[in-house]
């Protein structure tokens, strides 16, 4: 038996549906994308070379490591762990020491030290964790090879 077959055209592609459908999933996950917080405002100061005639007695600082794997460290104390961007434990320390600071007529004043493979983003979170303790007297320290 013989099948006729009638005039079958080669099937077409309707591109402009597909564009609507890339559209609409650019879309998509440009509004699902979570987005990372932005940075705090911060008056920085970086570190220089300063002679000085007479010693000067500096308040108590507070000195905050962050380690090449991640790891924050005030003044030895390893704080949060390594993936956390909020630090909510080193807020919580940074509060406290501002309020101490302030009870006692002194200015906090932080210093910060990275390793050399530290991300950037790293030292932001805690920038952003001074920020969120209202302490603005952040340095940073390098230490000569």
């Amino acid at each position: 038996m013989k099948v006729e077959t009638v005039g079958m055209d080669d099937p077409d592609v309707n591109v402009a549906s597909l564009i609507d459908m890339v559209f609409l999933l650019l879309v998509y996950f440009m509004v699902s994308a979570s987005l990372v917080k932005s940075e705090a405002d911060l008056g920085i100061r970086l570190p220089g070379m300063l002679a000085q005639a007479q010693t000067v007695e500096l308040p108590d600082e507070q000195m905050i490591e962050i380690r090449e794997n991640g790891r924050v460290i005030l003044n030895g104390r390893e704080l949060d762990s390594p993936e956390s961007q909020d630090l909510p434990e080193l807020v919580a320390l940074l509060v406290r020491y501002r309020l101490s600071s302030e009870a006692s007529g002194n200015e906090p004043m932080i210093t910060i030290w990275a390793e050399d493979n530290v991300p950037h983003q790293r030292t932001i979170d805690v920038m952003n964790a001074c920020a969120q303790a209202q302490i603005k007297n952040v340095t940073f320290t390098a230490v000569a090879d």
